[in-house]
């Protein structure tokens, strides 16, 4: 009876020391399990970008400047001002008044005639009522922390040319590029044909009138 009693008791031990290292394998299983599943964050830095966009006013007024070819009467300095009204994002409605003074016609060069028009009648005075889409939407950055809204738009209208004694009417058509420098300013390169007809060499004919300008304005 000693002999079995004593015999279990060695069982139990022996049992009780082989399994200690089983838990212990256990163990170290699990520790290395939840350290393989810690995944390390990159620290990220997020670069706040100013953006200069149109603010809440829907109003913009400019001035501009630049060549204006009237057909026959030679390229000259034309300078204006456009007053839009943007009514969404994409389109806007401008109106514009500007003013150049031609040169003589190369017949009058050439021929010695008299002036077909004088000094008066010489000055091109114009206004027009357009509309416009923003056709192309983009960013210019300048630096790291500095992004300027861009528009390329086209645009097209009608109005008056006071031009050689008399009122045209006339259609305008053409394309423009707008830099927001801010969210009330921007800069504007702008492209128009000026369509109306003439007839001061006495025959009537449709002329093409070339305008190239560069301004600035401001949004209220």
């Amino acid at each position: 009876m000693r002999a079995t009693v004593k015999t279990q008791a060695t069982l139990a031990l022996l049992l009780t020391l082989s399994s200690a290292p089983l838990m212990a394998d256990d163990g170290d299983t699990a520790n290395n399990a939840a350290a393989g599943s810690q995944v390390i964050q990159p620290e990220v830095v997020r670069q706040e970008v100013d953006i200069a966009a149109i603010d809440t006013e829907n109003f913009e007024f400019g001035i501009f400047a630049g060549l204006m070819s009237v057909e026959d009467f030679g390229t000259n300095a034309i300078v204006g001002a456009r007053l839009a009204y943007h009514i969404s994002e994409g389109l806007f409605v401008e109106a514009a008044y500007a003013q150049t003074d031609t040169e003589e016609t190369s017949f009058e060069r050439l021929s010695g005639a008299a002036q077909l028009l004088d000094d008066d009648e010489r000055t091109l005075t114009y206004m027009n009522i357009s509309l416009g889409y923003n056709l192309l939407l983009g960013e210019v950055f300048l630096g790291s922390k500095r992004a300027y809204n861009t528009a390329l738009y086209v645009i097209g209208g009608i109005g008056s040319t006071e031009f050689a004694g008399d009122n045209r009417s006339t259609m305008n058509f053409g394309a423009g590029y707008r830099f927001l420098l801010t969210d009330w300013m921007a800069i504007h390169l702008d492209a128009r044909d000026h369509i109306f007809d003439i007839d001061v060499t006495g025959e009537d004919r449709t002329t093409n009138n070339l305008e190239f300008t560069g301004g600035v304005s401001l949004f209220f």
